[in-house]
């Protein structure tokens, strides 16, 4: 690419990165506090933000999950939740929670909320941007805090560490299975698939665009572009003026987005574990599917929410048990990279 032309994609990009700030400035009147407790965040807390709806039974064991992982507080917003989720999460003395009825997806997807957020009160804390229904592990996690990987991410100079979904399902029809709240999802959702998996490299954001896992090759195999992206950029050393561009897949400024080894070696990595797949994913899609505010283009994922309507069977004899994250690195879905 000319020079000429790198410095005007620059350009655009910064001007978009200003632009997406601006927007979120702007829309945080759209949110309101109920309970604020942001006063408590000191300096060097590892803090998490996500947006959530309806989402009682998962929340227990997410709590749970990123506490022992280490992290301070919460930053939670509620998108009109009617199961109970905001009286759930504003007993908890380490979340902070807001509220809005307004549109998810007229907002990014929840994205102008949260950057509000992170540019209050994430600047220069290692920030974790999750969903519900993701659970991050890395090399280590269930010996090593949190904030041992980043001290060392500190050290090493690194401020973004990348993980990539790995979407957990259960053996049989998705609705035949039993959940309850506050239950661990890896006791039903404990099969995953070790391949079928393709990388390209975006040339404009420079981010890794990562596809497969059990929905592309159940619902999107003619038309496999429209595959659920699996690459995420879910913590960050966070700085006031950078933004997330589409979920966490990517962030502005791009050269955040390298985090991979140009040079032929392993860049270290994490995943998260995709918990969708629970029995409520067939109630909630016929949900989704009406409400219509999930994707870009709703209307052409409609075969997709039907498919879950349908409870499906995601596994095959070639799905593999997940017995822990040795076995993911070595199966090459996570990485140590130098951190050993």
């Amino acid at each position: 690419m000319a020079l000429w032309s790198k410095l005007w994609q620059a350009y655009r990009w910064r001007l978009r990165r200003r632009y997406l700030l601006a927007r979120a400035l702007r829309r945080r009147r759209r949110l309101t506090a109920l309970q604020d407790r942001t006063r408590a965040i000191r300096r060097g807390d590892i803090l998490l933000f996500a947006t959530v709806r309806n989402e009682a039974q998962r929340l227990p064991h997410f709590l749970d999950h990123y506490r022992r992982l280490g992290v301070d507080h919460f930053l939670i917003v509620d998108n009109k939740s009617t199961d109970g989720s905001p009286d759930l999460l504003a007993a908890q003395p380490d979340v902070s929670l807001w509220q809005t009825g307004s549109s998810y997806r007229l907002h990014r997807f929840g994205l102008d909320w949260l950057t509000w957020l992170m540019f209050r009160h994430g600047h220069d804390h290692w920030c974790l941007t999750v969903d519900a229904d993701e659970l991050l592990i890395y090399p280590h996690h269930d010996t090593r805090p949190l904030a041992t990987l980043t001290d060392w991410l500190d050290r090493s100079g690194q401020r973004v560490f990348p993980a990539m979904m790995l979407e957990l399902y259960p053996k049989g029809p998705v609705q035949a299975q039993s959940y309850l709240p506050g239950d661990d999802p890896l006791r039903i959702l404990h099969w995953f698939d070790a391949g079928n998996y393709t990388i390209t490299r975006q040339e404009r954001t420079k981010a890794l665009w990562i596809q497969g896992g059990p929905r592309a090759r159940m619902f999107f195999a003619d038309r496999p572009r429209h595959a659920p992206t699996l690459s995420k950029i879910p913590l960050v050393r966070w700085n006031r003026r950078w933004v997330y561009l589409n979920s966490t897949h990517a962030i502005l400024p791009p050269r955040l987005n390298e985090v991979y080894d140009r040079m032929g070696g392993e860049a270290i990595s994490g995943l998260l574990l995709h918990t969708k797949f629970l029995p409520e994913v067939v109630r909630k899609a016929a949900e989704e599917k009406d409400r219509r505010e999930h994707f870009g283009r709703p209307e052409i994922f409609d075969s997709y929410y039907d498919s879950l309507m349908a409870s499906p069977d995601f596994w095959t004899p070639q799905s593999r048990r997940l017995t822990g994250w040795r076995q993911l690195e070595a199966l090459g879905l996570m990485s140590r990279g130098g951190w050993l």
